[in-house]
Parts: structure tokens; sequence; C-alpha cells
């Protein structure tokens, strides 16, 4: 199984997650994490990430740097490449000040564009029997990003979706990610992880 796993630029997972599932795998060889952040940028807002870095690298896991999650497709490194697992913990556009709270129609926007635009590339990057994991807070005002709907809006049905469990994932540290408070962990409340596939053709 070939996992890709997506870490945004403003809640970023500062590879923990991926090295959580490496110590587990035994092995990294067939793991893939991306960051929007350059690495510089990325050990800047998250100091705590050398050492998941260095046992990623240890483990054979390949790290991609400076990828967007809306153009994954294009990066030269994952032009051609297909996955069985897709993975973005937590996606979030970060704060625009016109908005301000999570509450707000165009925060929510901002936010809904991001996991679209995610959905949208990540299904092109799918094998055909892949599957793309969103783990996203369930509670108001989050749950009116509708992730459901945005999936099926560009081709994925759901097929899944489970509760999330912080302890499930030893050495797993959440990370806001955004400005002074970037290495910040946050509540991750009630979430789930909605798991979608390509729509079977008969």
């Amino acid at each position: 199984m070939r996992l890709n796993i997506f870490f945004s630029v403003k809640y970023a997972l500062h590879l923990s997650f991926s090295a959580s599932l490496a110590r587990a795998f035994g092995s990294a060889k067939n793991m893939l994490s991306a960051s929007l952040d350059c690495k510089e940028t990325l050990m800047d807002k998250h100091p705590t990430a050398k050492e998941n870095l260095e046992e990623l690298e240890k483990l054979g896991c390949t790290i991609l740097n400076e990828v967007a999650c809306h153009t994954m497709t294009n990066h030269p490194s994952l032009e051609d490449m297909k996955f069985d697992r897709i993975i973005f913990n937590f996606p979030h556009a970060g704060y625009h000040y016109l908005y301000g709270r999570e509450s707000e129609q165009g925060q929510i926007e901002l936010h809904q564009e991001v996991v679209k635009g995610f959905l949208s590339s990540a299904r092109d990057m799918l094998t055909s029997k892949g599957e793309v994991h969103v783990t996203h807070k369930t509670s108001y005002p989050f749950y009116l990003w509708e992730v459901e709907k945005l999936a099926e809006e560009v081709g994925l049905n759901l097929t899944e979706e489970v509760e999330f469990e912080l302890l499930d994932y030893p050495g797993y540290e959440n990370k806001r990610g955004d400005k002074g408070s970037s290495n910040d962990s946050f509540p991750v409340g009630r979430c789930s992880t909605f798991k979608f596939k390509l729509p079977i053709h008969t």
C-alpha cells in the first residue's frame, strides 16, 4: 500500500502523524509526506519536527516540500503517481482578518475552497480501489463545511465515517501551524475521519 500524507500550511502535522504510522508499520518505504512549506519554514514553525523527520528518513519515507494541495498532480515528483491512501488531517485555510470567527460564512467558504481543491486533486491520484481520508471536526461550526458534499461535487463517494481518536496514534501531535502559535496544539473535540472512494462504474 502506498500512502500519501499531506500536511497543510496552517494546520501542520509536523510529520508526527507519518512517524506514528511508520512506527506502527515498521517501515515508511511506501509512504510519502508532503508539506506546503519549504523545509526551512517547516522547521522554523515546528522545531519539534526535526526528530520525526530524521526518523521518517531513516525508515525510508519520501518527503516533499512546497506541494500545494490544490495542484498536487502538477508537482514534478507526483505527476504520474497513484496512491492507495491519501490522508489530510484537519485541513484549514487559516484565519482571514475580514472574517475572524470560524462561523462566519466567508471564513467557511475559504475552508471549503481548500478542502474541495484537495479532494479534486487527490481524486486524480487514486488507484482504482484507493481511498481519500479527511479527518475533520464534526461540532459547530465545522460541520458547516459539508465535507461529504464537497467530495460528491468532485466525483468521490463517502464509504465510511469513523470517529477519530487521537490516542490511536501514539506520538501524533496536532499543530496549529499559524503565525506565532504554529507549534501549539489545539483541542480536536469531536471529529471523524471521512473515507472517500471513486464511484464504481458498472
